[in-house]
């Protein structure tokens, strides 16, 4: 996955899934998986990084590939994309209003989507049924 708006013409921005297909010793080339512009090649150089907010006496930099593995993304990373197969994990219930929907509805098909929740109060196995539940936290003061 990109890590930087690197090239927003051909879509290269932050969060754009990639497949790697040639490690080279000054460039990577990668067919772009996302959504936007499917099956274009890219190649891409080392970057100069640095961290924000590091309070350090001397200003540390970097040159890397604006890459990182992506086996998981969070649901705000996945909004806005639609994938063949989807798993959930809910460690909690979610935490804004639109992100249950958002994270339910990536899967193409329905019955390609599957959730996996921890047992809370607020979430995991209802008694005396096969059913689980994850609560969809709605604060009504904010529509008021």
């Amino acid at each position: 996955m990109l890590l930087r708006n690197l090239n927003s013409k051909q879509e290269l921005c932050n969060g754009t899934r990639l497949s790697i297909i040639g490690l080279h010793e000054n460039f990577i080339s990668a067919k772009i998986v996302s959504e936007c512009n499917p099956g274009g090649v890219v190649f891409l150089t080392r970057i100069e990084l640095s961290p924000i907010d590091v309070n350090l006496p001397f200003v540390l930099k970097r040159r890397q590939f604006p890459l990182i593995p992506a086996y998981a993304r969070t649901i705000n990373k996945s909004q806005g994309q639609t994938f063949d197969q989807v798993v959930i994990y809910f460690d909690e219930p979610v935490f804004s209003h639109g992100q249950l929907y958002v994270a339910l509805s990536r899967s193409r098909k329905p019955n390609h989507v599957k959730t996996y929740t921890e047992t809370s109060e607020e979430q995991g196995k209802l008694l005396n049924n096969e059913k689980y539940f994850t609560r969809n936290v709605v604060h009504q003061e904010v529509f008021e």
